[in-house]
């Protein structure tokens, strides 16, 4: 019963943040906010809020080790399995991307969370440094649109996920419910259900955050992912995993800080976050010396993963 709850847990967080979405940037466009604020910020807030509820929950009932566990497992799978699954179905033709800033911009994050995370403790003040850092980040994102709108004055921005210009405004206020009151109860099966499984297994909340929780909370970036890769847009799939890392280990991991002091298991700085930030680096090639992602490397970064699932299950 505790694995067919956590599963409906989190089918109701992907519906629930789905919804979300749809009624936020349908709302905002309504009440005159720009398309591109509200990409850079609802959208981005919107699909991470997931993993979001699920920190802010665990941190409540005091198992931070789910809470670090979903942000440094959701990263490391993002990498390894949400970039390696897609590539064994066609090669991903990251050689025509341009990432190397957000590229930097993530690999500063992971060097700044494993700072603070040699503290011990994610406290309100690693909270604040970590969402400082975001709103640099988003500052820079947005001028640099800006900038990049008015170069190319003509051309019409694309629309923000889940935006409906004909959407009726109860179905705004559906949507909005919907997302707001499914979240925390998807957060809550997920959470109280893989503890049950965590104390019957005799494993950790921490591995159950690596594994369980981070798998199924980057199943949303593995769709956009292979239906990236099948159109041939690798500037999708490659952008959508630099960005969601960015956004977790900066946003998550400070919001939720906040709310409560996240302890850090000393497993997480012997390997996890060593492991993450290999699994980043091994983007290097693809982003500075523009190699295409071919089934050879979905190979290698499935296996990697599936290794990875060893170690830490053993």
């Amino acid at each position: 019963m505790p694995w067919l709850l956590s599963g409906l847990g989190l089918v109701i967080l992907l519906l629930a943040g789905d919804a979300l979405v749809k009624g936020a940037v349908n709302l905002a466009l309504r009440l005159g906010i720009p398309a591109l604020i509200v990409s850079l910020t609802i959208v981005a807030f919107g699909t991470s809020a997931p993993e979001l509820l699920i920190s802010i929950k665990a941190v409540i009932d005091g198992v931070p080790g789910l809470a670090l566990g979903n942000v440094v497992g959701s990263n490391t799978a993002n990498i390894l399995l949400v970039l390696g699954i897609p590539a064994l179905l066609a090669t991903m033709h990251t050689s025509e991307c341009n990432t190397r800033k957000t590229f930097n911009f993530m690999i500063a994050a992971s060097v700044l969370f494993i700072a603070l995370a040699f503290r011990g403790v994610f406290d309100w003040i690693a909270g604040v440094v970590l969402l400082a850092a975001l709103a640099f980040v988003l500052l820079d994102q947005l001028r640099e649109a800006r900038s990049h709108r008015k170069a190319e004055a003509e051309q019409d921005l694309e629309e923000p996920e889940g935006a409906d210009p004909n959407m009726p405004k109860w179905q705004i206020g559906v949507f909005l419910v919907l997302g707001l009151v499914g979240l925390p109860l998807g957060a809550g099966l997920l959470v109280d259900n893989a503890t049950i499984i965590a104390k019957a297994y005799g494993v950790s909340d921490t591995v159950i955050g690596l594994t369980l929780v981070a798998i199924g909370t980057s199943l949303p970036e593995l769709a956009t992912t292979v239906m990236a890769a099948l159109r041939r847009q690798a500037d999708v799939a490659l952008g959508n995993v630099i960005g969601s890392n960015m956004f977790n280990l900066l946003a998550i991991t400070g919001v939720a800080s906040l709310v409560g002091p996240i302890a850090v298991d000393p497993a997480f700085l012997r390997f996890d976050l060593w492991v993450m930030l290999g699994a980043s680096l091994l983007l290097l090639p693809f982003v500075f010396m523009r190699m295409d992602i071919t089934r050879v490397w979905g190979i290698v970064l499935s296996g990697l993963y599936a290794l990875y699932m060893f170690v830490v299950l053993i």
